[in-house]
């Protein structure tokens, strides 16, 4: 069977996604064997996470420009090659310091790997074929995050931390050659020639890693809220003069102007308040198992199992619903499914049957994994391929952006949920869990309001599947000649 060439691209940069996901979140386990190692305590320890996070934030939005300038074959090789190399040096690290300064490394060859891949895929992609190929590059968003903290529990247990960083090797290697067959080589065109935005990068690279950094701090026991929400409320008035000063140059690093269209700017708003609710799931539900149910971590991990299961299992049917229906039904009808399955979530006990647990999470699953692939395919649906750097760079950076801020609003509604059922601090219940479900379940309702600005024919360009057949039959007819004749 021949596959398509951007199926092909896709798969490629797939693998590059996962392993860059499953890195990021099987580290989270090891925590306590690397502070051990380094001689500090898990709390210090965070700051090579929040590391790797904050560069991130600062280097991804100059990944659509090195890409123009560079090619985006040349610059994704290069970025996975720089993440063998990171991840390698992390491996071998005998400090923080080492590790932190390996972290950042490894944050600014993820900055290149994830946005310049989707670009890739974008670029080689047809529209009809886009729900296809954006179909496969959202599975590792939605799978590493389960999966990883099983590798990274398996990996330190019974060999080393280190491995969670060496496994990155062989893959990458192997990443780097398929996407070198596969991915075409492209001309320097007339991006390859813009001049870089330097004053862009510095106030883009400020608001988005003050904003990533106070975004983390709220999962911080014993620190007032006022700190995080002074240093993101300072983050976002950098971030407004940086949308201010952009729409008075010619060349900016990050174009806002591509808010134009109107199905993207939705799944810039709205969609990234689905993403929040989304991203909730993998913080809240596993910490639930283990603190409220007193579930092992390898218990509360093969529990979650189901719901990547769920992931899995809808991926086939992903594409032909997104055919099938308008965006915008499928958004809001999923999307009150996915607030419906966390509310369900928010119902369960210790004392629960299992296969219940299961069926919930599987459930979950399904229905995350369609309004995560539906909205990253809307995105780019009705984006003329002049824009489509512009929109992908913007898009990587809000995407970004909404995955901290899920795990945010995670630990807030939790926290002020152990307020409200006047709990110790810290010491997290049952109850406490529940309230912050039902919290994210609200946020869930509310938020799909914002999709029915959606007209009826938004994305069609990706939905509806062109029959040359009938127009050749239709261009036969209109020159006086009968098909088949």
């Amino acid at each position: 069977m021949r596959i398509d060439k951007s199926v092909r691209v896709a798969l490629v940069v797939a693998i590059a996604f996962f392993m860059q996901f499953l890195d990021t979140t099987a580290v989270n386990t090891a925590i306590p064997a690397m502070a051990r190692a380094f001689g500090t305590d898990v709390i210090h320890l965070s700051t090579g996470i929040t590391s790797y996070l904050i560069a991130l934030a600062i280097f991804i939005p100059v990944s659509g420009w090195i890409a123009d300038r560079f090619g985006t074959r040349n610059v994704f090789c290069a970025a996975i090659v720089f993440f063998i190399l990171s991840s390698t040096l992390c491996g071998t690290s005998q400090s923080l310091l080492q590790f932190v300064i390996y972290r950042v490394m490894q944050g600014m060859a993820g900055a290149m790997m994830s946005p310049v891949g989707r670009l890739a895929v974008l670029k080689t992609s047809s529209k009809e074929n886009l729900p296809v190929a954006m179909n496969y590059i959202t599975i590792p968003a939605l799978v590493a995050p389960i999966v990883g903290p099983l590798v990274g529990g398996y990996l330190t247990t019974f060999l080393t931390w280190r491995w969670i960083f060496y496994l990155n090797v062989p893959i990458s290697i192997a990443c780097v050659l398929l996407a070198w067959r596969y991915i075409p080589s492209e001309k320097r065109g007339e991006g390859s020639r813009k001049p870089f935005d330097a004053p862009g990068f510095v106030l883009s690279g400020l608001a988005l890693a003050g904003f990533m950094y106070g975004v983390e701090l709220f999962s911080k026991e014993g620190l007032s809220y006022y700190v995080p929400l002074g240093l993101i409320g300072g983050s976002l008035i950098i971030l407004f003069a940086n949308v201010f000063y952009s729409k008075r140059i010619d060349n900016p690093l990050i174009d806002y102007s591509v808010m134009k269209y109107k199905s993207y700017r939705i799944t810039i708003y709205a969609g990234s308040v689905s993403r929040m609710v989304i991203g909730v799931f993998p913080y809240l539900v596993p910490l639930m198992f283990q603190v409220g149910f007193g579930l092992s971590p390898f218990e509360a991990g093969l529990l979650f199992l189901s719901t990547m299961v769920g992931n899995l299992s809808m991926k086939s049917a992903t594409v032909w619903v997104i055919r099938s229906f308008r965006f915008r039904s499928v958004l809001i009808v999923n999307g009150c499914l996915v607030a419906l399955f966390t509310f369900l979530t928010a119902l369960l006990l210790p004392t629960t049957p299992v296969w219940i647990i299961v069926l919930t999470l599987f459930l979950s699953g399904l229905v995350r994994s369609m309004q995560f692939s539906s909205l990253t395919t809307l995105a780019f649906a009705d984006i003329p391929e002049h824009d489509m750097t512009s929109a992908n760079t913007l898009y990587s950076t809000i995407q970004q952006m909404s995955i901290g801020m899920g795990i945010a609003i995670g630990a807030v509604a939790l926290r002020f949920s152990n307020v409200l059922n006047g709990g110790v601090p810290g010491q997290y219940t049952i109850p406490d869990f529940r309230l912050a479900f039902f919290f994210v379940t609200a946020i869930g309702f509310l938020h799909l309001f914002g999709y029915l600005g959606l007209s009826p024919d938004a994305g069609n360009a990706v939905r509806i599947k062109k029959d040359h057949s009938a127009d050749d039959a239709s261009g036969a007819a209109g020159r006086g000649t009968a098909p088949g004749r």
